[in-house]
């Protein structure tokens, strides 16, 4: 390794401040003995700041993403809901009555967007409406919160990143995890060194329920008078009146990006946010219906692999995804980074550091090896940090989605950058869409994420 380099820099960055922190070992929270080679770190929680004025929020898709996200809203300072928007009238009435009789509700979007009591809205409608709402609400002059992935198809990506500029109000896509603690930390390790030379990232999310697999609950009133079908369908094709794609919308086409859009976008943010990457040029993925033979249009098992170039900021690497809606373990759900002297395990809340300094028990040819070199010669032991560092979360933590919601709305009083603009928004969006381009066309799909276009 040339002792000049970034990575060299970098790793004797980190190298230092573990020495550090190994002398300021006794004050450092929950620190297991050395004997345990795994030392724990607290990360410490970001603590709301008091609002200066009051910030009022409407919802765009008052549904239980929607409405999740309004929960979380609320618990900011200074922040009320003023209007709801849906196309299903339970979900208004539900709204009404949680919120108050007062509580503008509409199933039009645009007379949301026409009130000037509204400072902020939240966008978590099926993926086929959120670039057209998103932009139409920039430019009506709000501050725009809008559920992953940003748009439904790559192409519209362009509208909403011209609206943010245009209008230059607060977008923010809501991959929560972008503003989490452990994301936060997973950052300041790669960028010390910690894992030296990154190659390949790999991730995983698994569900194996119905509600997991979006076998949502269809209600018993649902009818064409209390759901309005075509406005649903919007641009899409035009459909009977059809309750099940209404409510499952995610297992159809015309309206979602299956679990490439639900999920991989996720995964896609955090790596990107972690390595500062603008994201991979080549794309493929393969997978299948597994199980959820439901009528449904998209796999519930999908495997993708990316291939990133080098940039400034990592040297190039391998990304392999994987989502699985059959997974008898369920529940897995994980980033992990790996490098040529360590890798790391990355949550919202925690983050685990293994350095490759020392060979694992079951590593019977390395610890042989070792044996015959400590035969032959008398050198000195080394002084090795930790083999395994864990960095949770401080008890009391509100959580990812707080952190965003956080992010969000201090972008809308004071201007302030937010995590997740429209153009990270959209590098992260790309890709896991080009992997249904790619299953669904049986094709390799290549992409420029510096011009943001299908090559």
């Amino acid at each position: 390794m040339d002792p000049g380099s970034k990575t060299g820099t970098t790793r004797r960055k980190f190298l230092g401040k573990m020495a550090t922190a190994a002398l300021a070992a006794g004050a450092t929270p929950h620190v297991l003995s050395a004997s345990s080679e795994r030392g724990v770190e607290v990360l410490p929680i970001r603590r709301p700041r008091e609002a200066n004025d009051q910030i009022q929020v409407a919802v765009i898709g008052a549904g239980g993403m929607g409405m999740s996200d309004v929960d979380t809203a609320l618990q900011i300072p200074g922040v009320r809901l003023v209007a709801a928007c849906d196309l299903y009238d339970g979900r208004l009435s539900s709204a009404r009555e949680r919120h108050g009789t007062d509580l503008f509700t509409t199933r039009d979007y645009r007379e949301v967007l026409d009130r000037e009591d509204v400072d902020a809205v939240i966008v978590a409608t099926p993926d086929h409406w959120h670039s057209k709402i998103s932009s139409d609400a920039l430019r009506a002059g709000k501050g725009v919160y809008c559920e992953k992935p940003m748009v439904h198809a790559i192409p519209q990506g362009q509208e909403i990143i011209e609206a943010q500029r245009g209008t230059g109000r607060t977008f923010q896509v809501g991959s929560q995890g972008m503003s989490s603690l452990g994301n936060e930390k997973a950052k300041e390790l790669f960028e010390e060194g910690a894992i030296g030379e990154l190659n390949y990232a790999e991730g995983f999310w698994a569900r194996n329920d119905p509600v997991g697999a979006w076998q949502y609950a269809i209600p018993d009133d649902v009818s064409e008078d209390t759901v309005d079908w075509d406005r649903f369908l919007g641009h899409a094709p035009p459909k009977p009146f059809d309750p099940v794609r209404f409510f499952r919308w995610r297992n159809y086409r015309d309206y979602g990006t299956g679990v490439s859009g639900d999920l991989f976008v996720h995964l896609f943010s955090s790596l990107h946010f972690i390595v500062s990457s603008p994201g991979p040029s080549t794309i493929m993925a393969q997978g299948g219906l597994r199980y959820w033979k439901d009528g449904r249009e998209v796999p519930d098992v999908l495997l993708g692999m990316f291939d990133y170039p080098e940039t400034p900021a990592h040297p190039p690497f391998n990304l392999s995804l994987r989502v699985n809606f059959v997974d008898g373990t369920s529940g897995s759900t994980f980033l992990r980074l790996v490098g040529n002297e360590g890798a790391m395990d990355v949550t919202w809340t925690e983050v685990i550091l293994r350095r490759n300094k020392v060979s694992g028990p079951t590593d019977v040819f390395a610890r042989r090896k070792a044996d015959e070199m400590e035969a032959m010669t008398s050198a000195r032991k080394q002084m090795l940090p930790p083999a395994e560092s864990v960095y949770m979360a401080e008890r009391g933590y509100r959580g990812a989605h707080f952190d965003h919601f956080m992010n969000f709305f201090s972008g809308v009083r004071d201007g302030s950058p937010v995590a997740e603009d429209a153009v990270f928004g959209l590098r992260a969006a790309a890709p896991a869409l080009a992997c249904n381009n790619s299953y669904f066309e049986e094709r390799i799909v290549r992409w420029d994420p510096g011009t943001l276009a299908l090559s």
